[in-house]
């Protein structure tokens, strides 16, 4: 492949304050289009109002309105996409980063329908939203009041998620929106190539604060990663600010960097607009940005006022607005408001608002008004449906196809059952990753080779990376197969290795969850479980909110990513408490609805296979393997009497059954305590004539995904009465398996001694925790007793 060379800060700073005329007048809006969009504002910051009143009284009106023009000028003139089908995934792609702007979002879509339907040219069916779904914004889905019901309308979320047409991923929260939409563009360009479509992102500068964004700003500049343009509603205010950022010599109340220094410093282009309510100066700067040719990314930051002729206007107006119904909010309308009805003439019409029912029939009402008024626009409706027609005709003329080198990811899912009858070798491992007992591995480093075993087989559809520990957590092995270095749309495009900012499991995380939502790829990220489980479970649970909003709107599969939680446990004891943290395990397994998280804790590296498979074969959300650091030697099953590491899939299996009658039930769960279970405890209970039933909890959601009658089958509520367990994570991951009181207080965990353990090498903090197989055969053995 041709390769070119980058050259360090090659990316460019305009602004536009500073250009002649004949810059600015480069392909600039025409005196109908200025008139057209002009109009549609005032309909536009109506709408918002409207929204805020009747909602009611909850949403974001201020940021709506300061980032209106910005969002107009995309969905009528910027974007290459078709206003009737929200499907296609050739098209541009808006992206709100800045959440709270939903409530502009569904105002801009509903209006864009109403175009659409007066011009003659939309169709029954074809998904966007309708003014009559606006009855459903911050409403829930079980909502009862009759025109939420007659009308059909949709529940429209606080913050925007896939169950809203042309909304590819659910953002909003902390910044996490930023990364995924950057990853989600990577996964665009790598399956287009050269002609992906752009991925637009709208964030206001509050939303640039938190770190995981600086992080996947990173990531974006050092990936060249050119077909993203985010657009910056620099209003200043966020809740408690109205000086969020430092502006010329003036400090700011939360960050001393303006948001063109900050895009500048991670090598992206960026264009400063002084007026962002001058549709003239936003024209030009969106045209600059398609323009760039310099193979970064780009950043246009509009200096606006949140709350613009709104009549409240900074701070005040980010989540609040005028009250129900007072004359604040009639004089924020831009339209003439005869036929809004008017509660302020009639403060018993509905109660105050708590009356649902007349609440909305009075939105109904207004939103009614907005029809009627657009309707007497003529020229306003020819105009922006013409603008959407050439929208639709510059995606169709632009041919994108997938490139012929793209990776196939339904190759993972076929070579792990999706959708099919398992065969009788379901489980069993390619020969090239089958282990001989006596060997020594590691869970980490089977994992790494069995990912570049897929990745290799769907050719590279899993993309990878690790908060600096590629190699440390052998993650990298799933990107040997492939070009080596770091991924980089100009010059490295062969990689699967992405750099995400160094160490950052925060952007690792959500960027991951984005080039998995693309749906053309798996995204697999590893750090230490005590990094990685907590500062990825954000970006875990809007992947998992985001896939449940697509699934209920399409019916299709969740995209899964991968989250590997590696140097698990006990066994990282080197690193001390600090790093060997038991505790990661309990803030994802059983923490999110079925079926959307599956967490897997194998002990012996000859159950990666049947583990991994077997869950990519559910299509779940999110899949977390927690693998261990330490080497091991491959035991021999067969001869030790244990099940086969194929009986893990199940999520629960009994790895060893007493010979004869059982004295004991044991739950066993993670690597370090079973091994020495097996390799320890099990010679001194058999020398002691001690016989237990011991079981292995190798994933919780793989075993609750299995009929009810198998689940009693394996491990009926009976045996969980008579239990005791051992675990190298924390005592609430037993609680469902062992029931007992008894069973409880026997059971063994890394802080029945009530204190963290010291550092030390993997069997000697084992044994500092009394979850060493000597001190687990005391323990079996009083329980036995007992």
């Amino acid at each position: 492949m041709t390769t070119a060379t980058i050259e360090p800060q090659g990316s460019t700073r305009i602004d536009l304050a500073r250009l002649n005329h004949s810059r600015l007048e480069l392909d600039a809006l025409s005196q109908d289009e200025l008139d057209a969009l002009e109009t549609f504002d005032l309909a536009y910051r109506s709408l918002c109002a409207m929204l805020y009143n009747y909602a009611p009284l909850s949403g974001h009106p201020g940021g709506s309105i300061s980032a209106g023009r910005i969002l107009s000028m995309l969905f009528f003139r910027t974007m290459d996409y078709d206003a009737l089908d929200s499907e296609r995934d050739d098209a541009d792609v808006l992206s709100l980063g800045a959440g709270h702007k939903a409530l502009g979002l569904y105002a801009m879509s509903a209006l864009r329908s109403e175009i659409l339907r007066i011009a003659g040219v939309g169709r029954e069916g074809s998904g966007d939203l309708r003014l009559e779904d606006l009855l459903g914004f911050r409403r829930n889905p079980n909502t009862t009041t009759p025109l939420f019901r007659v009308l059909g309308a949709k529940a429209l979320d606080g913050h925007p998620t896939p169950a809203t047409p042309f909304v590819p991923l659910a953002t909003g929260a902390s910044g996490v929106g930023m990364g995924s939409s950057l990853g989600y563009a990577l996964a665009a360009f790598d399956w287009f190539g050269e002609a992906a479509p752009r991925v637009h992102i709208l964030e206001g500068e509050g939303g640039l604060t938190p770190g995981r964004v600086a992080e996947a700003l990173a990531f974006a500049g050092t990936a060249s990663l050119a077909n993203v343009v985010v657009h910056v509603d620099w209003n200043q205010s966020s809740i408690d600010s109205d000086h969020v950022t430092r502006e010329g010599t003036e400090r700011g109340d939360y960050v001393q960097w303006d948001p063109a220094g900050l895009f500048h410093l991670h090598d992206w282009n960026v264009v400063s607009v002084p007026d962002g309510t001058n549709l003239q100066q936003i024209a030009a700067a969106q045209r600059m940005a398609l323009l760039s040719d310099n193979n970064r990314p780009t950043a246009i930051v509009y200096r606006t006022q949140k709350g613009w002729r709104y009549g409240i206007e900074g701070r005040a107006s980010h989540g609040a607005g005028h009250k129900l119904c007072s004359r604040g909010f009639f004089d924020a309308l831009s339209i003439p408001a005869g036929d809004v009805p008017c509660c302020e003439l009639n403060s018993s019409l509905c109660d105050d608002g708590t009356n649902a029912v007349m609440v909305e029939r009075c939105y109904w009402q207004a939103l009614s008004t907005i029809r009627n008024w657009m309707e007497n626009q003529p020229q306003m409706v020819r105009t922006l449906a013409a603008l959407l027609g050439a929208s639709r005709e510059r995606l169709v003329s632009a041919k994108r196809k997938p490139r012929p080198s793209a990776p196939c990811v339904g190759d993972v899912y076929a070579l792990a059952g999706c959708g099919h009858v398992l065969p009788a070798n379901a489980g069993i491992p390619p020969s090239e990753l089958r282990l001989t007992p006596g060997h020594a591995t590691t869970l980490r480093g089977h994992l790494g080779k069995t990912l570049g075993y897929l990745n290799r087989f769907s050719g590279g559809a899993i993309f990878l990376a690790a908060a600096d520990l590629l190699g440390s957590t052998s993650i990298g092995e799933a990107g040997k197969d492939f070009q080596p270095g770091f991924f980089n749309c100009v010059s490295n495009r062969d990689s699967r290795t992405l750099s995400i900012g160094g160490i950052c499991e925060d952007a690792m995380a959500a960027v991951l969850s984005g080039v998995s939502s693309f749906g053309k790829h798996i995204g697999a990220g590893s750090s230490y479980a005590a990094f990685l489980a907590p500062l990825g479970h954000i970006a875990a649970r809007l992947h998992a909110i985001g896939n449940q909003a697509r699934n209920e709107a399409t019916g299709e599969a969740a995209r899964p990513m991968i989250l590997v939680c590696a140097h698990a446990g006990l066994a990282t004891g080197e690193d001390g408490p600090t790093h060997a943290d038991p505790q990661p395990l309990q803030l994802l397994q059983e923490n999110f609805p079925p079926g959307a998280m599956i967490t897997l804790t194998p002990w012996d590296a000859q159950e990666i296979w049947p583990l991994l498979t077997a869950a990519i074969a559910r299509r779940p959300s999110v899949i977390a393997p927690f693998v261990t650091r330490p080497p091991q030697t491959v035991v021999d099953r067969e001869a030790l009497g244990l099940a086969p590491a194929v009986r893990a899939a199940q999520g629960v299996y009994c790895l060893r059954e007493a010979p004869g009658r059982c004295d004991a039930t044991i739950v066993l769960q993670e690597s370090g305590v079973t091994y020495a279970f097996v390799t320890e405890t099990l010679p001194l209970l058999d020398r002691a004539g001690i016989a237990v039933d011991a079981f292995y909890v190798a994933s919780a959601e793989l075993f609750d995904s299995l009929p009810e009658e198998e689940r009693d089958a394996i491990f009926p509520e009976a045996r969980q009465q008579l239990a005791m367990g051992i675990t190298g994570f924390t005592l609430p991951t037993m609680y469902r398996w062992i029931r007992s009181d008894r069973g409880r207080a026997m059971t063994m965990h890394p802080f029945m001694h009530g204190h963290y353990t010291g550092s030390g090498q993997a069997r000697a903090v084992i044994a500092e925790a009394g979850l060493d197989g000597p001190s687990q055969f005391r323990r079996i053995a009083e329980y036995v007793r007992a």
